[in-house]
């Protein structure tokens, strides 16, 4: 149809529970109507809105800032989890944990002003393609999803994005491929000081994690920085899930919610993953949860009639 907010979405009961829930909060009058400044939408970035897989986007980069730094630092070659990590060893960076996820990001991001930081990461994105799509990163977005995030703002929704990768990354890219300005993106943070360089003030950024947000960070953050519970939150993984039920359990409000996940089926045009763990995380508890919280699950393979851009889709792996 000429008016269809969601052309890459095939006709089924996922599109259908969007189109409908936006009806509902957005007709006045009617019972479900929710002014819009509650009308606030979250969504998880790695998997959700663009491809995190072999590994996600920022663990690349992290291991071209490591390969870049590692003349500096050769404790690196046999210390965990530098030493997994420039081996191309994720199961070995894996085993380390949280603990060590943070030190290659306090490794790789710290040292620097955020405006550097900033300009490392634009000049990274400028060149980086993705292994399989042979696209740059930012093309690897989920054109469903960007129809969507447009869907939800032409219908007064704020979008904001609430991932576990880190805040300052993803701000150098998300209004220009999302959308989504810099003061809507929440994520990972570390450490920052406020100094002066000569006439100039700055802000150092400090080799100490500040907080990371995934799981039960989620909405605690989404608290934090947004002050509003979400009506809506699209998320692919079980790291998602203490924000999806945030969003839709127990509300004291009584607003409507609508709670999606990504499932990623569709291993010919993007990957196929779900229980298995991942360096992203896995989707375990939210398959078995999705029925019984009424959260929508997203066939991937089944319900997009594409998954990227036609840029992206154009360019094969060679």
């Amino acid at each position: 149809m000429p008016d269809d907010p969601l052309p890459s979405w095939n006709d089924g009961s996922a599109k259908e529970a969007i189109i409908d829930f936006v009806a509902r909060v957005t007709t006045e009058g009617g019972a479900d109507f929710v002014s819009e400044n509650e009308r606030i939408a979250v969504f998880d970035n790695d998997g959700t809105l663009w491809c995190e897989m072999p590994v996600p986007v920022q663990a690349l980069f992290v291991n071209d800032r490591l390969k870049a730094l590692a003349p500096q630092h050769p404790e690196w070659k046999t210390t965990e989890p530098f030493k997994s990590m420039l081996a191309g060893d994720m199961k070995g960076v894996m085993a380390q944990g949280i603990k060590g996820i943070e030190q290659l990001a306090v490794a790789t991001h710290a040292g620097m002003t955020t405006d550097e930081f900033n300009q490392i990461v634009r000049d990274w994105l400028s060149t980086a393609k993705h292994p399989k799509l042979n696209q740059p990163y930012t093309s690897v977005v989920y054109q469903p999803m960007l129809e969507l995030l447009g869907f939800l703002r032409s219908r007064g929704f704020t979008t904001f994005i609430v991932s576990g990768g880190g805040a300052d990354f993803m701000r150098v890219f998300a209004e220009e491929v999302y959308g989504v300005p810099p003061h809507q993106v929440i994520g990972s943070t570390i450490k920052t000081h406020f100094e002066m360089r000569g006439d100039s003030p700055v802000l150092l950024r400090d080799p100490d994690m500040d907080f990371f947000d995934d799981k039960a960070g989620k909405p605690v953050s989404i608290n934090k920085y947004i002050g509003r519970r979400p009506i809506a939150c699209f998320g692919n993984s079980d790291g998602d899930r203490e924000m999806l039920m945030w969003t839709t359990l127990g509300r004291s409000d009584s607003l409507p919610s609508f709670g999606m996940i990504i499932h990623h089926t569709d291993g010919e045009r993007e990957f196929a993953y779900d229980r298995q763990h991942v360096l992203s995380g896995q989707l375990d508890k939210g398959l078995d949860e999705a029925p019984g919280y009424g959260w929508v699950l997203v066939d991937m393979k089944r319900d997009w009639k594409v998954i990227f851009p036609t840029t992206a889709r154009a360019a094969p792996e060679t």
